[in-house]
């Protein structure tokens, strides 16, 4: 028999303050949590095997007319993330004509870098698709990207290599944040779970709250289970943002006409917001 709430929860540490002090127990057996990386998250969503959940960003875009989103919930940062980077043999000043393997768990960040080399720096790059080991992926590739723990992992090992960390490029070239992450809803389903979709969001906002105003206890955690320097980790939680207000949505609106310019989406999307009592739906900005 199926859950009341199928909800998705992304396998990178970058989403664990929404669901660190998550009360599961008050829910009992009305949802169902379906842990993935996020392309896999993407593509269950699509399909209406999970009714809510953090999916990529691009995704929500690809999907806008069949989605909303949680308001005030993302993972976003204004700068560096500290979990997106690109691997490079060389300076990315001369990356022009290079050949760039992709993670395949990634849909934001990929077309994040497509736009960030062909729009901003003018390359023309061919791009390759791989299992994000980043050894494997610079066998035959001048670049590597990685994201999430896997891109930590890299950073940590360290290497003869040009990192660059994609939030920061972005908001060099653009002054915006990003947003790689928002917490989608399928449309059909918020009439028939509309009061549990309103307590399953509170619960997320009051996580995200709890651990905002003391990090120890999910540092502690993430240090446990993933190893590193605690101050490393410290830094990295502080970098990032996971609320989605007028400066998260700007700057993703701003994403998203940048990948309708290169034909990566085939138009610009807005980010329509659901919060109990109803829905807000935005207009889209221009820059």
């Amino acid at each position: 028999m199926q859950k009341s709430l199928r909800i998705g929860q992304i396998l990178y540490t970058n989403v664990l303050p929404v669901y660190f002090y998550f009360d599961q127990e008050r829910f009992e057996d009305r949802i169902e949590f379906i842990r993935q990386v996020p392309a896999q998250l993407n593509q269950a969503m699509a399909r209406g095997e999970i009714d809510v959940g953090p999916i990529s960003s691009f995704s929500y875009a690809e999907h806008a007319s069949h989605y909303v989103a949680l308001a005030d919930l993302s993972v976003s940062a204004k700068g560096r993330v500290g979990s997106l980077f690109l691997f490079s043999k060389k300076p990315i000043e001369q990356l022009d004509g290079a050949k760039i393997a992709m993670t395949n768990t990634s849909a934001t960040t990929v077309n994040l870098l497509k736009i960030i080399l062909h729009k901003f720096y003018g390359y023309e790059i061919s791009y390759v698709t791989q299992e994000p080991e980043l050894e494997q992926m610079l066998l035959d590739s001048d670049a590597a990207l990685l994201i999430g723990d896997d891109a930590i992992q890299a950073v940590r090992n360290g290497g003869p290599l040009h990192v660059y960390d994609l939030g920061e490029l972005w908001h060099q070239f653009t002054g915006y944040s990003m947003t790689f992450a928002v917490w989608a809803v399928r449309k059909e389903v918020l009439a028939e779970h509309s009061g549990l979709l309103a307590d399953v969001h509170a619960s997320f906002l009051a996580s995200k709250e709890k651990t905002r105003q003391n990090t120890g206890p999910l540092i502690e955690y993430v240090h446990t289970h993933h190893g590193g320097d605690m101050q490393e980790w410290t830094r990295y939680f502080q970098g990032l943002q996971h609320d989605f207000g007028d400066e998260q949505r700007i700057g993703l609106e701003y994403y998203y006409r940048c990948a309708a310019e290169l034909g990566l989406l085939p138009a610009p999307a807005t980010v329509d917001l659901w919060q109990a009592g109803g829905r807000q739906t935005n207009t889209t900005l221009t820059r």
